[in-house]
């Protein structure tokens, strides 16, 4: 596919996992991909190779974004990269601080952490990345099913995803008159190194799968394939929603699916 030629994009926490996939999708759609990351200057090496190797065009970008400097960082990578280009999409994948715990177990700093990667950085990124932006361009927030599922021990987790959520709902109303449209990505279980536990534990791994309609744990290229399409001009009249890429977890209780 070649639907995105011409386009620019950044996708945060790009290295690996989640949004590996992404900047990958991004990049064989014909996007030049910034990809972001942390720390992880070798992971981010070899997405950026991977990339190139299969025709496409990325760069690295690195930045901390729980630290108060890590946005000026990430911009001032991305405009060099960019070379004068405009930006055509954002996709804020970035998370941190683990999932916490219940609110008698989460603490200060866990809590200020999730809150500081999950909702401070991508608001941020949002508000640096607009006067760059070119109208008729796509955010996409990768957020997660935790705030439809209300699990006590991501009590915290679930409220920093749930005000991404409200972020790009308003970001959508605001947005409009420029043709700029703002989803969220809410996936489940999905197959990376955050989730090695599963393949350490395959009766945790089992007990999702039997709550999940489509039988299995969730892979980064099924969220990819969900942004590609929410970056595609295909997804021009699709703008405020929160898509479901669960799998369909959690569907029904009684019957658990």
């Amino acid at each position: 596919m070649t639907g995105l030629t011409g386009r620019t994009a950044l996708v945060t926490g790009a290295s690996r996992g989640i949004g590996k996939a992404i900047a990958q999708r991004l990049a064989a759609d014909g996007a030049l991909v910034a990809v972001h990351y942390g720390s992880n200057e070798a992971a981010a090496a070899a997405t950026v190779a991977e990339i190139r190797d299969a025709g496409g065009r990325a760069f690295p970008v690195r930045a901390d974004l729980g630290s108060a400097a890590g946005v000026d960082e990430l911009f001032t990578g991305l405009e060099a990269g960019l070379a004068g280009q405009r930006l055509d999409i954002l996709v804020n994948n970035a998370g941190g601080g683990g999932m916490g715990g219940s609110v008698e177990h989460t603490t200060a700093e866990e809590f200020h952490e999730l809150f500081a990667v999950n909702v401070a950085a991508p608001f941020l990124i949002v508000q640096r990345a607009l006067p760059l932006m070119r109208d008729g361009g796509r955010i996409v927030n990768i957020s997660s099913c935790a705030p439809r599922l209300a699990v006590p021990a991501q009590a915290a987790y679930a409220m920093s995803k749930g005000a991404l959520d409200v972020l790009g709902r308003t970001l959508a109303a605001q947005l409009g008159p420029r043709g700029i449209t703002v989803n969220s990505v809410a996936p489940g279980a999905v197959d990376t190194d955050g989730t090695a536990y599963l393949r350490e534990h395959p009766e945790a791994a089992a007990g999702i799968t039997s709550i999940t309609a489509l039988g299995r744990i969730g892979r980064p290229a099924d969220i990819a394939d969900v942004v590609g399409f929410l970056a595609s001009d295909d997804a021009r009249w699709v703008t405020a929603n929160i898509i479901d890429a669960t799998g369909g977890t959690f569907l029904s209780p009684a019957t658990g699916n």
